[in-house]
């Protein structure tokens, strides 16, 4: 049992004494008992939930007055980029804290210089595992309290650590993870170096866009596009990865194929031990089981993105409906779900949201489903699922790499960029035109292709804000927003209107839409706050 005050991170009891991390067997427990955190409740369920909801793509209609309206808590807080101290921030900043102390008792408890493969291994897995629980907060709060090592009963205070310490730690982190991890020889279902290579990418990518990171850091933005580059070509030179051929199976235990050739990092779920419940909270109603404890629903895509997805990978003919699209994305039913026989009740009836349903009524029936963490198997009467969760993956890697090529103008963007779109269907005839159109309209569309790659995953709101406030307003916000306030017509219906009693209007206010507040939870018992 976990207990927290302020920022404590003790676990009574952690893992035995520190013999226990210097034996090989005993090692790969706490390895495990790190990674079980990773998919507790709070780091997972509620760290998508808080992530993808402070994203700026995916809607919910949890609390909505049974998906009436948009005033609901939810969507008026954390949906509406204006958080103020959600519930489900606080669980997943205490989630993220639970890594952050697994991890800190293994490289403390860990006697160096050690000769075993193991141990280093394991040891390396902490370093990465801390790493990542410090990317994860410091994205979603920027200056956050840093603890190195192991907290005690009589030290439960901690002062923040501004950004610039934060990131620079997550790169020694990483840097150490990197010299200590397996590579090929990994053990199945746990991250290879070059994961923590990756992760340290995406620091230096995040530094490159951000003068305050990179400036007190002493960094040019060239270093850190330069370095961002050296970090993700490793992972690439590795040869480990490759995409698989059907996007779709990405996010299918039953006809895809778990740790794949193109995850680099995947959070292992048994519907045993995790008791996972992201196959209830994210699949759509009747979709499965028999009653409705076994699907809540949660995840919608905006449909004001949706109509944005298929305005650029899509062609609109005449009429109305969803044959007036044709859809040139074939990642597009993997993302996105519409229309589908109940599973229950009526099974001959079809369920319909936007766009295969026009009913204008109520948010529930105007924005589509994300169907990547719906349980796939109809058939289930469980709440619980076993679907693992992907969390970096080489497309995602190649995305990176064809953005940082287009910064450094080295001629090789679309090297990385060609198989992405390829397995996607949007190449050749078509293709975007921005890829073709200089530096500015590349950089444009790259940012555009996270969006479409990686609805929903938990990096939506990483490479949006990355670059900065302005960015994200004129990219994300506005995008959002402009056709709601001007009541512009749909893609896929012209007699119906993006509304704002229908659709999520975001804040604008740079001082809520950025960062996430420090928990009330945190600033009630941490002494050391202001």
């Amino acid at each position: 049992m976990i207990v927290f005050i302020g920022c404590d991170l003790e676990e009574n009891p952690p893992f035995l004494d520190n013999t226990f991390y210097n034996d090989p067997q005993g090692a790969i427990g706490a390895r495990d008992g790190l990674y079980q955190a990773f998919t507790s409740y709070d780091s997972q369920e509620r760290r998508l939930y808080v992530e993808n909801l402070y994203g700026g793509l995916i809607a919910t209609t949890k609390g909505s007055n049974n998906g009436n309206n948009t005033n609901g808590v939810d969507q008026s807080s954390l949906n509406a980029l204006n958080p103020g101290y959600h519930p489900d921030a606080e669980y997943m900043w205490a989630g993220l804290y639970k890594i952050v102390g697994r991890a800190n008792e293994i490289i403390s408890s860990t006697e160096l210089p050690t000769n075993n493969a193991v141990v280093n291994d394991v040891l390396g897995n902490a370093e990465f595992a801390r790493g990542w629980a410090y990317f994860k907060l410091a994205e979603l709060w920027g200056d956050i309290p840093m603890w190195l090592k192991p907290a005690e009963s009589s030290q439960t205070n901690k002062e923040l650590s501004p950004a610039p310490q934060v990131y620079a730690q997550m790169l020694v982190d990483f840097e150490a993870a990197a010299a200590k991890m397996k590579g090929a020889n990994q053990d199945v279902g746990y991250p290879k170096k070059w994961a923590a290579n990756m992760m340290a990418a995406k620091v230096w990518m995040k530094m490159a866009t951000t003068p305050n990171l990179r400036d007190t850091l002493g960094y040019s933005e060239a270093d850190c596009w330069t370095n961002a580059y050296n970090e993700a070509k490793k992972v690439y030179d590795s040869g480990q990865y490759e995409l698989l051929a059907d996007y779709a199976d990405l996010f299918d235990p039953y006809n895809g194929e778990e740790n794949s050739s193109e995850s680099i990092f995947e959070l292992q779920i048994s519907l045993v031990a995790a008791n996972s419940q992201m196959g209830r909270n994210f699949t759509p109603w009747r979709y499965k089981g028999t009653g409705r404890n076994q699907h809540f629903g949660w995840f919608r895509v905006a449909r004001v993105f949706h109509d944005y997805h298929m305005g650029v990978y899509g062609t609109k003919g005449t009429g109305n409906g969803v044959t007036s699209v044709t859809v040139h994305d074939k990642r597009y039913d993997a993302i996105y779900i519409s229309g589908y026989k109940q599973a229950y009740g009526n099974t001959n009836a079809t369920a319909k949201v936007y766009p295969t349903g026009n009913f204008n009524g109520n948010m529930g029936a105007t924005q589509p489903y994300l169907f990547k963490f719906t349980e796939k198997d109809r058939t289930s009467m469980t709440q619980y699922g076993e679907q693992n969760v992907v969390d970096l993956r080489y497309a995602e890697l190649l995305l990176m790499l064809a953005e940082i090529s287009n910064e450094l103008a080295n001629g090789e963007e679309m090297t990385y960029l060609t198989p992405v779109l390829s397995r996607a269907g949007v190449d050749g005839t078509n293709a975007r035109s921005e890829w073709s159109q200089g530096k500015d309209a590349f950089r444009d569309a790259i940012m555009d292709e996270y969006k479409f790659e990686l609805a929903g995953e938990g990096y939506d709101g990483f490479h949006a804000r990355r670059r900065g406030y302005t960015y994200f307003l004129n990219n994300t916000i506005l995008k959002n927003n402009d056709p709601i306030n001007n009541a512009e017509k749909t893609l896929y219906y012209s007699f119906r209107k993006y509304a704002s009693n229908r659709d999520v209007v975001f804040s604008t206010n740079e001082n809520v839409v950025m960062f996430l507040p420090i928990p009330l939870s945190e600033k009630n018992t941490n002494q050391l706050l202001d």
